[in-house]
């Protein structure tokens, strides 16, 4: 009767020390329970005014489009046979699940302890506005989960300063790769962790598999473009949003364009200046939709693709001032309606469906025309694809009121990875790579285009991972300086020299 009575107690203190997890297992499960509730207040989904319509149109007629590139709309179609809006959204809320533990699997790897790896991942598992921005039909939470996917594979077999395998190393390019597809701002971020790899110690093998896997979806989807469009890019319009980045203060007495592009500044204190550049790209009066109309023209990109660069280089002042006020809104602690009101108002929780405007569908086919409204009933198979569903969307939009990371927390975060980069000596290159991987998706954005909240969300995840990189590489000196170890490397209770089999397992480890 005694040792049936004691089994349990038993049985947990053999599993004591898979109970060092607990904290995290809470965390995850908090957060999993505040996006089933967003499940439940929003079935069918949050539509972005534009963007959600084009990736679903895309989705359901599949060609390359000359404005955005659509691996986010590759997954829709992957789902399409479902017919499931809410399966969309139930995959997103699991791809960010899925983010904060890879986080914390790579925190605990890297020798931070359980409890500070759990608090590290709380602004990814809790944050409102990340999941508000999981649940909306956007290309956000695959880009953060690709990009997260291939960090970790990079940091996980990577030890000792010296580089991961070549064969992680080229399954990580190519979901670097395909996260470009996804969203082009993560272009930036192939160089910058190509870069890392070949800083470390016998890093170029593994840099020349990521780089050469990276490529290939890119190649394979610019022969597509081409192959539709007749020219080999991802996209013809960066152009038009570089344009917009400039147009604020483009000086065409300062910058001295050739005459075909003389016309496209702004007249010397026009009231277009003072708008928001990813508002003012829209407006059909401004000049390159005037003169080189259509703007996603292989031409007309070409030409303001030209004009910007001059502006910038006859201007860099004004420019780097510009884009450290995109940098300054991202950490201000007042939330601006930025670009405008209504584009703000989608990054929060409604309490009302959504309102479907009356045009005609993204990638029609001549002589099938459809509406935005039939795509969005088509693909999940309802005659109401957006719906509000009380009492459960007061408790978000309650819950969003408080519970998010307010731009200065937001500016600490990537100030203290700046710090960690510094400090993390030994893992200093790791730290690097992450922390320029945030660093960049929040940089990119807003220097080519303008600054927009939800280009600030992807960013903090890897923000905070480089934080616990830093704190577990400041711990595992303090560890091999408290042993005397010369290395600086400690030996961990459950390991013993890095790279040894568990303790348990290896009687020549046991004291």
């Amino acid at each position: 009767m005694m040792p049936r009575l004691f089994a349990p107690f038993i049985a947990i203190w053999a599993f004591r020390r898979h109970l060092r997890h607990a904290p995290f297992v809470l965390a995850l499960a908090g957060g999993a329970a505040l996006r089933w509730t967003a499940v439940l207040a929003y079935p069918h989904g949050l539509w972005f005014t534009g963007d959600s319509y084009f990736y679903i149109g895309y989705a359901l007629r599949p060609a390359p489009a000359p404005s955005k590139t659509l691996g986010y709309s590759f997954l829709l179609r992957a789902l399409e046979p479902l017919h499931s809006l809410t399966a969309v959204v139930v995959l997103q809320h699991a791809m960010g699940l899925a983010i904060a533990v890879m986080a914390y699997a790579v925190l605990c790897r890297a020798g931070l302890p359980s409890w500070a790896s759990a608090l590290v991942t709380l602004p990814l598992l809790y944050d409102a506005y990340q999941i508000e921005l999981e649940h909306l039909l956007m290309s956000e939470t695959l880009f953060m989960f690709l990009i997260a996917g291939a960090l970790t594979l990079l940091l996980w077999r990577g030890r000792d300063g010296r580089a991961p395998p070549w064969w992680t190393a080229l399954a990580a390019g190519l979901l670097l790769g395909y996260a470009v597809l996804v969203r082009s701002a993560g272009a930036p971020v192939v160089p910058v962790v190509l870069l890392c790899l070949l800083l470390r110690r016998g890093g170029w093998r593994p840099a020349l598999a990521f780089g050469a896997a990276a490529a290939v979806p890119l190649a394979a989807y610019a022969l597509w473009f081409h192959a539709e469009r007749g020219t080999y890019a991802l996209t013809t319009s960066d152009g038009i949003y570089l344009w917009g980045r400039t147009a604020g203060f483009a000086d065409c007495a300062k910058m001295r364009p050739p005459p075909d592009e003389a016309g496209l500044c702004l007249a010397p204190g026009a009231e277009e200046r003072r708008e928001a550049p990813g508002h003012l790209i829209w407006r059909g009066d401004i000049p390159p939709r005037v003169l080189l109309e259509p703007v996603v023209s292989p031409q007309a990109n070409s030409t303001l693709r030209d004009f910007s660069v001059r502006a910038i280089l006859a201007q860099p002042g004004d420019y780097l001032e510009a884009v450290g006020e995109g940098v300054g809104r991202a950490f201000s602690p007042h939330r601006y309606r930025y670009p405008t009101p209504t584009t703000e108002r989608l990054y929060h929780f409604p309490d009302r469906p959504q309102l479907f405007p009356g045009g005609l569908a993204y990638a029609d086919r001549p002589g099938a025309p459809g509406t935005v409204l039939a795509d969005a009933m088509r693909y999940g198979r309802t005659a109401s694809p957006s719906e509000v569903v009380q009492p459960y969307a007061d408790r978000l939009i309650g819950y969003q009121r408080h519970w998010y990371l307010p731009g200065p927390a937001t500016g600490a975060v990537f100030g203290l990875g700046a710090v960690a980069v510094l400090a993390a000596r030994g893992r200093r290159r790791e730290t690097l790579m992450v922390w320029g991987t945030a660093v960049t998706l929040l940089l990119f954005p807003i220097a080519s285009a303008d600054f927009d909240y939800r280009y600030v969300v992807p960013a903090v995840p890897f923000a905070c991972l480089a934080v616990g990189l830093g704190l577990s590489a400041l711990r595992v000196r303090a560890a091999g300086e408290d042993t005397g170890r010369a290395d600086g490397q400690a030996v961990s209770r459950w390991w013993g020299t890095p790279g040894s089999r568990r303790r348990e397992k290896d009687r020549a480890s046991v004291p």
